[in-house]
């Protein structure tokens, strides 16, 4: 699903009414209507009796006397607030506010002793409208405002905010200042990339998208490169198997990984990546820790490589980590390798030299982030997976400021560098070079848990060695990351779920997935 900012939607809904004809108050009746049918899905007749709306002066506002009209011409009692002069209420909006005084009174409302004034009518409505502001919002709510959307806040009364929680920004999902907290948002035309990532999305509640009439040739004419993965999406990336193929056919995975300490970091990738379907996985490991992995994994291949006094990978172990790249399709390279200066070493000799698919994380990018443009020396594909610490090395910032700008710095890393970047946390954003971002939906707390990371690794290089695309393999493994974790937080509860449930849940999810939504049709 499409996501866009708000200039995008504005440049959408001005080319519908410039290129198309399409008059904006036909836009705003669309948005109104929309809204009221939402209204009506989720609260019966039976029990919407009285609604409460608040309108700012611009459209947002339009919006919600369009709303208050065609509530009053289906039986419900609306009590409306004004919060500007009306005097100031221009263009469509003020069209709006006069079709409405004709079927009943508005109230100005200016101050907070004025709103406490109507507050016995507002405790018994049913439902609050928010039209106070919408998507074009940049700067902090102050002053009166902010009380008003307090007030909202402290009400026991379901909310539905109209297009966007008046003081989220539409672009970003950052909350300037203050925002309403709704429990339905009805968005029109396509929804904002703010209502979709954090913190505007702990804000939305359940989210409606509205068809407005814009023309469909425009949406899709139109530069959007931020997509919302969808499950059906997904699934239709999933390849069938050929009754007539063998091991080879699903590619050979070579694993680095592991230090003393993180032997499970080293398992969990490999486990992970052979659960997704990858026909052989190897797996390289300082020599004095090939004994515990030998007992630990039965399918996996493990191979024991020169190590530091430290029991790290050395720089002794690159000749033979050559050799064993020879005839594989990808390299998982990180997982609990340590920041030995010497691990180090090699990881950066192997991104210069590896002629596969890379998949870098965890410790991996703890050695690129000493040498970030080592990245723009690789002769391969890369792929990297931080999470928001790992990020900050990465370009050396804070994590405050990779969480504040997540799509933006996600974006910028991959198209400075040439890299697909996986960016972890919640609502993962997955960056390519060309542009394109995508959000994963999947996911929750309880992937806040140690080695959830490396298994995420191991699904995405298992499936670049079964030959999907980077882009591909990152959508497909982050998905399903994340769906796997929401069935298990379903069936265990918020607290508990541990790395492996993953790693044990694949082949039952994917069977799932695809018998549900028919997949490889």
């Amino acid at each position: 699903m499409k996501v866009v900012s708000a200039s995008q939607m504005r440049n959408l809904d001005q080319r519908a009414i410039n290129e198309f004809g399409i008059p904006s108050i036909i836009l705003m009746e669309n948005a109104g209507r929309a809204a009221v049918d939402v209204i009506e899905k989720y609260f019966p007749k039976t029990k919407l009796k009285r609604v409460g709306i608040f309108a700012g002066a611009g459209n947002n506002g339009g919006d919600g006397l369009v709303i208050g009209r065609h509530l009053i011409n289906r039986g419900v009692e609306v009590i409306a607030f004004l919060l500007n002069p009306k005097e100031k209420i221009k263009g469509d909006a003020r069209i709006n506010l006069e079709l409405y005084e004709k079927l009943g009174p508005i109230d100005e409302v200016q101050s907070k002793e004025e709103l406490f004034k109507f507050h016995s009518k507002i405790a018994h409505c049913d439902l609050i409208v928010d039209a106070i502001f919408g998507t074009g919002l940049t700067s902090e709510i102050k002053g009166f405002y902010r009380e008003v959307i307090e007030y909202i806040n402290s009400l026991p009364i379901p909310v539905l905010s109209v297009d966007i929680p008046s003081g989220v920004d539409a672009t970003t999902g950052k909350i300037l200042g203050v925002a309403v907290q709704a429990d339905f948002t009805v968005t029109f035309g396509l929804p904002k990339i703010g209502l979709v990532i954090y913190p505007g999305l702990n804000y939305v509640g359940i989210l409606e998208v509205a068809d407005i009439s814009i023309p469909r040739y425009l949406v899709e004419e139109e530069n959007i490169s931020v997509e919302l993965l969808e499950v059906e999406d997904i699934v239709s990336l999933l390849r069938p198997r050929d009754p007539n193929s063998h091991k080879g056919s699903y590619g050979h995975l070579l694993v680095i990984a592991g230090s003393v300490g993180k032997t499970g970091a080293a398992f969990m990738t490999s486990e992970a990546a052979l659960k997704i379907g990858a026909g052989l996985v190897t797996l390289g490991i300082p020599t004095s820790l090939n004994p515990i992995l030998e007992i630990k994994l039965t399918e996996v291949m493990t191979e024991p490589l020169p190590e530091t006094p430290a029991q790290t990978l050395s720089l002794n172990s690159i000749p033979r980590i050559e050799e064993l790249m020879e005839g594989k399709k990808a390299l998982a390279l990180g997982p609990g390798i340590s920041t030995h200066p010497e691990t180090i070493s090699v990881v950066h000799h192997l991104i210069q030299t590896s002629s596969i698919p890379l998949i870098i994380d965890a410790d991996g990018i703890n050695a690129v982030a000493k040498n970030p443009a080592i990245l723009k020396k690789a002769k391969s594909p890369l792929l990297l997976t931080p999470h928001p610490g790992e990020m900050a090395r990465l370009i050396q910032t804070s994590v405050k400021e990779v969480q504040e700008d997540r799509i933006g710095v996600a974006k910028r890393f991959a198209q400075e560098n040439g890299v697909v970047l996986v960016l972890k946390g919640a609502r993962t954003v997955i960056a390519e070079p060309n542009g394109n971002i995508y959000i994963n939906p999947t996911g929750n707390p309880n992937l806040a848990s140690g080695g959830t990371g490396d298994v995420l690794t191991g699904m995405i290089a298992g499936l670049v060695s079964q030959g999907y695309s980077l882009s591909e393999a990152s959508r497909l493994g982050v998905f399903l990351h994340g769906y796997i974790a929401d069935e298990l937080k379903e069936e265990l509860g918020e607290i508990g779920m541990v790395a492996t449930d993953i790693i044990t849940r694949i082949p039952l999810t994917l069977k799932k997935l695809l018998f549900e939504y028919g997949g490889f049709s």
